[in-house]
């Protein structure tokens, strides 16, 4: 179990399960189905759903949708793979919606 004493994190926005550290953010200008999203070097108490391709606004993608481990609620996805090559740097990164976590402290 990761400490967070005197770390912030976001939590599920419906059942406050931890789902990533703030150190862990890598960039704040993704964009996601619901709006805003931020892209983390890892994430926790997540299951992943099945890998697909899909076209998103910088190319096709292999993704898997991540959903929270507790409640089951969609937060947005994993890069599995990158097919451009400028793009590779996203392969096991997650984009997190911020309409689907809270950030605690």
């Amino acid at each position: 179990m990761v400490e967070f004493v005197g770390r912030p994190f976001f939590s599920c926005r419906s059942c406050r399960n931890p789902v990533a550290l703030a150190d862990d953010i890598l960039s704040k200008k993704f964009h996601a189905k619901s709006g805003p999203a931020y892209m983390f070097a890892n994430a926790m108490n997540v299951v992943l759903g099945r890998t697909q391709d899909r076209q998103l606004i910088t190319g096709v993608f292999a993704v898997a949708g991540i959903h929270c481990s507790n409640c089951h609620e969609e937060m947005g996805w994993k890069y599995v793979r990158a097919y451009d090559p400028k793009q590779k740097y996203k392969e096991g990164r997650f984009i997190i919606e911020l309409s689907k976590i809270v950030k605690e402290y």
